[in-house]
């Protein structure tokens, strides 16, 4: 008997490799994608965009093509780096307002800082691109604080910014899950 059930469970896990296997090549081309994409979304079109670090090329793209006034880079200032001074340069090339405001994916924000980035999003001449590495985790939270403090559209829309359709993954054992937990604390619908 043990000998069969071994057998079963081999047969079984035979079964389930390609499976598992398909769905693993599909999600890693699923982020690939969002990545050679820019991870662009509008939030709120004429308002908000989001995205991934862009290229200075890619980011006049978008200045053209949606008329992007103000940038805000979750990734805080970082003068001397490579991607860092080519967003400077561009920005002032294009006459856009460049803010830095620094966040980190695995750390809480206070609630003190969720309002100075709301008060950001507020005053800043729209529309605003705003984006941290990927544009999945910080660009995410970022997203859900305009849709719930600024535009006031509702729970649901500002959960919706923080999902796999953006390349966030909520799950509680992952350092990017405090976004998940910072947007829980603030409830900005309410």
């Amino acid at each position: 008997m043990p000998g069969n059930r071994l057998a079963y469970v081999v047969r079984a896990v035979r079964k389930a490799i390609p499976t598992a296997l398909l769905l693993s090549l599909c999600i890693g081309g699923y982020f690939t994608i969002l990545q050679l994409t820019g991870n662009f979304h509008p939030v709120v079109p004429r308002e908000l965009y989001r995205s991934a670090q862009l290229s200075a090329e890619a980011l006049a793209r978008y200045q053209i093509k949606y008329g992007i006034r103000t940038v805000v880079n979750l990734r805080g200032a970082n003068p001397g780096r490579d991607w860092y001074d080519a967003e400077m340069t561009a920005s002032e090339r294009m006459g856009m307002r460049h803010i830095d405001f620094r966040m980190s994916a695995s750390r809480e924000l206070s609630s003190s800082e969720a309002r100075a980035l709301v008060e950001t999003f507020r005053y800043a001449p729209k529309p605003i691109l705003v984006h941290c590495q990927a544009g999945a985790d910080r660009s995410g939270l970022a997203a859900a604080l305009y849709l719930g403090a600024v535009t006031r559209r509702g729970r649901a829309a500002s959960e919706g910014q923080l999902s796999l359709a953006y390349g966030h993954i909520s799950l509680p054992w992952l350092s990017a899950y405090a976004m998940d937990r910072t947007l829980e604390a603030l409830r900005p619908w309410e």
